[in-house]
């Protein structure tokens, strides 16, 4: 385990720092190998299927990554991130950074896999694996297409809205939860790439607290999530706030960057798509509206069959009240 996590911020890193298309290509295939054995560490048939369609998936993705980047250095001589000027390459390169991320329409692995792992190793897939890409954007931003960035975003944010509505597994819902996060972050990237960066940190945060909550309390479906208030009521009471803060409500801190991401767009004169992806972003509301139900609102008698969970005594993790405080304040 200590071999995988220390790979990951290596791989992590080694993107995040380089200036060379080959040192970042090889950042991502560092951290693409070492998650697959987290992912796969349970050895259950569901768990080897999900690593394998993430193998298969970042494989592609970063093939595509080594493609746009020779394209670029063969019509202009060289390998400098920042310098991706060939417009087909900038294509290429979004459409493998939307890969890696999980943007629509290459959305259809991320709920499959985080649905194979488990929640420790999910959070890592939806907050860590996420930013060696993102860096990417950030670093090529003024040189990408704006249009298609922003079909891909709003996309994003409907598809990540519409398809998490019938889901029961909490595991999926928190990955199309994180599809429409990422539609927010895309439409902003061009024009104001640190507000991408500043979601991204306060979209992690909070998820952070989501999954190491669900990791306490041992949920993994919406119905046994109805039974887990006797547990330790304090923590799903704040599970309920950091719910909320997810799906963007005034006082809570995830209203922060859908707050100034509407007001970016508007200065750009994207009136429209900002009022386009702000009504969709109430789609995601509704499946965080009725995590939050289930989680501190549903009281007995009620017609699940599921054991009443003795409540436990041990306390709650510093890290976990840090970033629940951090996510409603």
């Amino acid at each position: 385990n200590l071999i995988f996590i220390a790979s990951l911020l290596l791989g992590t890193t080694i993107t995040i720092s380089s200036n060379h298309w080959i040192t970042a290509w090889m950042g991502l295939e560092i951290n693409t190998l070492a998650i697959l054995p987290l992912i796969s560490k349970s050895h259950h048939p569901r768990a080897i299927e999900a690593a394998t369609k993430y193998f298969l998936t970042q494989a592609a993705a970063s093939a595509l990554v080594l493609f746009s980047s020779m394209t670029n250095a063969w019509s202009t001589g060289q390998w400098d991130i920042t310098q991706l000027t060939h417009p087909t390459s900038c294509l290429i390169l979004t459409s493998a950074v939307a890969m890696k991320l999980g943007l629509v329409p290459f959305h259809f692995w991320f709920p499959e896999v985080l649905q194979g792992s488990p929640l420790t190793t999910g959070l890592l897939l939806s907050t860590l694996m996420k930013l060696p890409p993102i860096t990417l954007l950030y670093m090529t931003s003024p040189s990408l297409n704006p249009t298609l960035l922003t079909t891909l975003a709003i996309f994003s944010a409907a598809l990540g809205g519409w398809m998490g509505l019938n889901q029961t597994q909490i595991r999926k819902i928190l990955a199309f939860s994180s599809i429409s996060h990422l539609g927010w972050m895309a439409i902003i990237i061009i024009y104001n790439p640190k507000l991408t960066l500043l979601n991204f940190y306060l979209y992690t945060m909070m998820t952070a607290a989501v999954f190491l909550t669900l990791n306490t309390i041992k949920v993994l479906k919406l119905s046994t999530l109805m039974t887990t208030w006797t547990k330790t009521p304090s923590l799903n009471t704040m599970l309920l706030l950091t719910l909320l803060s997810l799906a963007g409500l005034p006082p809570l801190t995830g209203f922060l960057p859908k707050w100034l991401i509407i007001q970016e767009l508007t200065k750009q004169d994207m009136a429209p798509a900002a009022m386009l992806i702000s009504l969709l972003s109430l789609l995601s509301l509704f499946f965080y509206l009725r995590l939050a139900y289930c989680t501190a609102i549903t009281l007995p008698p009620h017609t699940t069959n599921h054991m009443k969970q003795w409540r436990t005594n041990k306390s709650t993790n510093i890290t976990i009240a840090m970033l629940t405080t951090m996510s409603i304040m």
